[in-house]
């Protein structure tokens, strides 16, 4: 596995690219507009292709880290997709976040081509991807994880096997709803704050020294004192997404999903009032009553 193709370079593509050229792998990546500066990576070596079948037949592995489902299945299927240049034996690696019946309709595919595959969702930021810091959950044939794990610890730092193709996906969508959905909370009631008089420190204070306190407060944090954004660089518009395909899973599998369409409905309201460019700290300010 020495030839490694890329498609989606964006923020946390560009930190997985990174790294992976650092540990000595060839490295050519799709060239996309949604794509973070490629003059580092070309720097250092990186081939950019225009096609995302020649790109797949140059590779041994092909990463993807795409948006959603839809643009992992028009870069696999499309007419001039992966599928159409893939190799036997070379493995599709799905970083996405995705639905676990678009996964298992793409991996078969992959497999008719004679191709490998695993679904490898991340947990964690842009900041963790840089730093080689990222956790994956992976599903697919644990032998095949085992052959990837080197290539894989390039970037992660947890490696968890979730299970069979699709389970990766499946948990990654329960991760994000657990973690969006805290993080939506803590929004809703800061903003309920703000309006009621209580200053962000007491509330933070509070909170951190209670039950509110968690990984969730702390990325919302330097939003809340400081209306500083980094601490969780992640749009409402993915989140939206994310909270989507969360229903549609739990609604596929019979599941309970009150709360879970409650936090989808916050979300798409602050988006329609917000934009795409929003992010998830700045729903504080999105949330606050109009006046």
């Amino acid at each position: 596995m020495k030839n490694i193709g890329m498609v989606g370079i964006g923020m946390m593509g560009h930190g997985i690219a990174t790294n992976v050229q650092k540990h000595g792998y060839e490295l050519a990546v799709l060239e996309h507009p949604g794509n973070q500066p490629l003059d580092a990576l070309e720097a250092g070596g990186a081939r950019t292709f225009t096609s995302a079948a020649e790109l797949a037949a140059r590779s041994d592995v092909v990463i993807l880290v795409l948006t959603g489902a839809p643009q992992v299945e028009a870069v696999l299927t499309g007419s001039d997709g992966v599928l159409k240049g893939l190799r036997a034996g070379t493995v599709v690696i799905d970083c996405s976040t995705s639905i676990p019946g678009t996964t298992a309709r793409m991996a078969q595919a992959v497999q008719a081509k004679g191709g490998r595959f695993l679904d490898t969702p991340m947990t964690r930021t842009p900041k963790e991807a840089a730093e080689g810091r990222l956790n994956l959950l992976v599903g697919g044939d644990a032998a095949l994880l085992e052959e990837c794990r080197p290539l894989l610890r390039c970037f992660a730092e947890n490696i968890m096997h979730a299970g069979p193709i699709g389970a990766g996906h499946s948990m990654k969508l329960l991760h994000n709803y657990v973690s969006l959905g805290m993080v939506t909370l803590l929004a809703e009631a800061a903003a309920c704050a703000q309006q009621s008089g209580v200053s962000p420190e007491v509330f933070v204070d509070v909170l951190a020294k209670g039950g509110g306190g968690g990984i969730a407060l702390e990325r919302l944090k330097p939003f809340l004192l400081a209306r500083d954004v980094s601490g969780l660089r992640f749009s409402v518009a993915n989140a939206a997404k994310d909270l989507g395909y969360y229903n549609a899973m739990a609604a596929e599998a019979g599941a309970e999903k009150e709360i879970a369409a409650a936090v989808l409905g916050t979300l798409e309201r602050a988006l329609g009032r917000a934009g795409d460019k929003a992010l998830i700290p700045e729903l504080v300010e999105i949330l606050a009553p109009r006046r």
